[in-house]
């Protein structure tokens, strides 16, 4: 993870400008990576990820141990058991295969195994469903696995190859899950800055687990039996973990800024300074929100957004510190969340707020379920609710379905 004397002198490793979809360009951050074992199933949106890695193992361009196992819960057992054993282990998936490994998840992060798994996002049956929300991820945000959502192609690339940093940090040992759109980001093609081979390898450097269930002279048990104490302590020290990768996420980011000129943090602000309504968002929606976020402020609106990268942990003390001047904020969610009050990424956002003695005016918007397009328009309906709210309009549903009749219809 430390830059080299000769990386120090050059302002950034130039990258080679490509046209590849996420899907493509995640596979080639994984060729760079070249993890011991790669185990996958194939799913819709993910299956354009790994079919392309795949070709990448039958041209010998990877010396990676490819396994094509029979079910998703069997990909992520494959990869427990290698990562125990000391190995680098990855793997990719999407929606009901999520839904499938996710006892499985909860064995990965239990174990302390530094696992990254590539997740496509697409939400879950039913009715059939393959296109791009985040309800599989989030119904699996409390399994222990640090989470990173991304904008576009780009960044699900630059966050597929800090994955992996974060996951083997000492201080972290926590599998990650690196998360694009289905679909908006994994199959749209977009013009793109692919690293030297060299130069990934060299910034996720080498990596020798401590404990391996292969070094006979120091034999070590994964996944025993607990007793109550126990197990109570085991699952404190996951929260510790969690805890430091929120000091581990901005330092790594931070590097791989130092070597791309691309820096990451746990969010980005955009015109927030003076931004009396913010909008919080996650994903691939943030393009638009942005967009519109300047059509705003050319016309003398003050408005701003949040755009979330850093899921899990969630950073409260952060994300609170950004809000701070806001009187209104929106909150996007696009998962399916039955019964609660609110979507995971309100829920959140409103509890850093009111922990720290800051009481906006806070409105979920639940929109782009099952693909469906969150366009300008959208936006600017969100906005304009809430400058009204504002100036004093009630709030008279803290939740609003952004996909349901106007002024939400999409025009």
């Amino acid at each position: 993870m430390t830059l080299t004397t000769a990386q120090q002198r050059t302002k950034y490793v130039q990258g080679k400008d490509v046209a590849l979809n996420g899907g493509q360009l995640v596979a080639h951050a994984l060729r760079q990576m070249n993890p011991d074992l790669v185990a996958a199933y194939p799913i819709t949106p993910q299956t354009v990820l790994m079919e392309l890695f795949c070709q990448f193992v039958a041209d010998g361009l990877v010396d990676t141990e490819l396994l094509t196992v029979e079910s998703e819960h069997a990909a992520m057992s494959a990869c427990i058991g290698a990562a125990a054993a000391g190995a680098r282990a990855q793997t990719a998936s999407a929606g009901a295969g999520i839904a499938f490994m996710w006892e499985l998840l909860w064995c990965a992060s239990g174990m302390r195994l530094p696992i990254v798994m590539h997740v496509v996002n697409r939400s879950l049956s039913a009715p059939l469903n393959i296109l791009g929300d985040h309800t599989d991820a989030m119904g699996c945000r409390d399994t222990g696995w640090v989470q990173l959502y991304a904008e576009n192609a780009q960044e699900a690339y630059d966050n597929a190859i800090q994955a992996l940093c974060i996951a083997e940090h000492p201080q972290v040992l926590l599998p990650v899950m690196e998360c694009q759109d289905g679909f908006t980001i994994s199959h749209a093609v977009q013009r793109v800055q692919l690293l030297p081979d060299e130069a990934v390898r060299t910034f996720i450097g080498d990596y020798q687990a401590e404990h391996s269930l292969l070094d006979l002279d120091h034999p070590v048990s994964f996944g025993a039996n607990d007793d109550r104490n126990d197990f109570f302590w085991h699952k404190r020290q996951q929260w510790d973990a969690l805890e430091h990768a929120l000091d581990v996420i901005p330092q790594i980011g931070a590097a791989y800024g130092q070597l791309t000129g691309r820096p990451y943090g746990y969010f980005e602000g955009y015109r927030l300074d003076d931004a009396q309504v913010v909008l919080v968002v996650l994903g691939s929606v943030a393009g638009v929100a942005r967009m519109v976020v300047e059509e705003m402020r050319s016309e003398g609106v003050k408005v701003g957004l949040l755009k979330i990268r850093c899921y899990r942990p969630f950073p409260a003390q952060a994300v609170a510190d950004a809000l701070r001047g806001a009187t209104v904020v929106g909150v996007l969610d696009r998962s399916s969340c039955f019964g609660g009050q609110g979507g995971p990424l309100f829920l959140d956002t409103c509890t850093a707020l009111y922990q720290r003695g800051l009481a906006p005016q806070t409105v979920n918007y639940i929109g782009g379920l099952g693909g469906r397009d969150i366009v300008p328009g959208h936006i600017r309906a969100v906005f304009q609710e809430l400058l009204a709210i504002g100036r004093g309009h009630p709030v008279t549903r803290p939740m609003r379905f952004l996909d349901g009749p106007p002024p939400y219809d999409a025009r």
